[in-house]
């Protein structure tokens, strides 16, 4: 029993690699209003009537490509990680999940359970950038289930950390032995999202792709915009790394429909690089801490055969943070911080 507890927040993930917990999974994350800000009528029809009966079997076999035998690697490695944080902060630490097992009003009601005299939870939603399809999602869902259970003790939300010192020495330190191997370029993919993402989380409604170079431009907008967040963690890891502005680039990674999207595409990069002369690569997408189906598969399977198949030679993909134990220092300073 504690007065104060650690709660962090992932993704999550389909039960198993079967086609039905696939539909499941994927009927739950795409019906979100956050991801497919579209009204409910025509997400219904897109989701459900399209794109779940379609790409449930692809899906399946993708999972099915980085499945262990203790399960979905998401869910493996935000568990160790959850259990490094407890024993270094000397915290209960509870995991919860926005899609799939371990919902939020499930975890709280278990929280409260186990520790009669609870005065505070800090909720570390573990996405370093805002987006409303994963940061904002994952806060909305967690209030929404604490005010549902008319909950008493004070809940605090770690900000969005993509500039924190030292989550960028976290980043940088696992991309530092990449660089030692003989390498082009460097590749910083981040997970895509819909430009009208960035225009709705636009608190100032009158910046964001409003005006030339606007993630240039300080704007309080920046506090909720993906898109500058994303470039300054990049700057930030190639400044503590030396790396030169021609040494590395961005781009954006997993779209899904046709829709405008940031750009450049991970896809198209990599098809277009071995032409220009780079032809071997380290590729790493601090968007995500824990290594999932977007990192194991997308980019060490589909985006390394894209490169290849281009003309390419070496393609090194760079691992999450994981379970790391500086991470877990940090993820500890995030919590005593908040």
């Amino acid at each position: 029993m504690a007065n104060k507890v650690i709660l962090l927040m992932n993704l999550g993930s389909p039960d198993s690699t079967s086609i039905k917990d696939l539909k499941k999974y994927l009927s739950e994350f795409l019906m979100d209003e956050r991801v497919v800000d579209v009204p409910k009528l025509l997400r219904t029809i897109l989701v459900k009537g399209i794109i779940v009966p379609f790409r449930s079997k692809g899906s399946a076999e993708k999972y099915k490509s980085v499945w262990t035998e203790e399960g979905s690697p998401l869910i493996v490695t935000t568990n160790q990680l959850a259990e490094k944080v407890e024993a270094y902060s000397a915290l209960p630490t509870y995991v919860c999940m926005r899609y799939g097992k371990g919902a939020p009003k499930e975890v709280l009601a278990q929280i409260v359970k186990d520790n009669p005299d609870l005065e505070e939870v800090v909720f570390l939603p573990l996405y370093p950038h805002y987006a409303m399809s994963s940061y904002g999602t994952a806060v909305s869902h967690v209030k929404e289930a604490y005010e549902d259970l008319k909950l008493s003790f004070i809940l605090k939300v770690v900000s969005p950390f993509y500039d924190n010192a030292q989550y960028i020495t976290n980043v940088a330190a696992t991309l530092k032995p990449f660089l030692e191997k003989k390498h082009d370029h460097v590749l910083f993919s981040y997970h895509g999202i819909p430009v009208r993402h960035v225009e709705k989380t636009d608190t100032t409604r009158s910046h964001c792709f409003k005006c030339e170079n606007c993630c240039e431009i300080d704007n309080d907008a920046h506090k909720t915009c993906y898109n500058h967040q994303v470039k300054v963690t990049t700057d930030l890891v190639a400044k503590e790394l030396g790396l030169s502005k021609d040494k590395y680039s961005v781009s954006f990674q997993s779209r899904l429909g046709t829709d405008k999207w940031l750009t450049p595409s991970t896809t198209d990069v990599l098809k277009a690089m071995p032409k220009k002369g780079i032809k071997d690569l380290i590729v790493l997408s601090p968007a995500f801490v824990t290594d999932c189906l977007e990192t194991l598969q997308e980019l060490h399977l589909e985006e390394k055969e894209n490169f290849i198949e281009s003309g390419g030679n070496d393609f090194h993909v760079v691992p999450c943070l994981n379970a790391d134990d500086d991470w877990v220092k940090t993820v500890n300073s995030l919590i005593t911080d908040a």
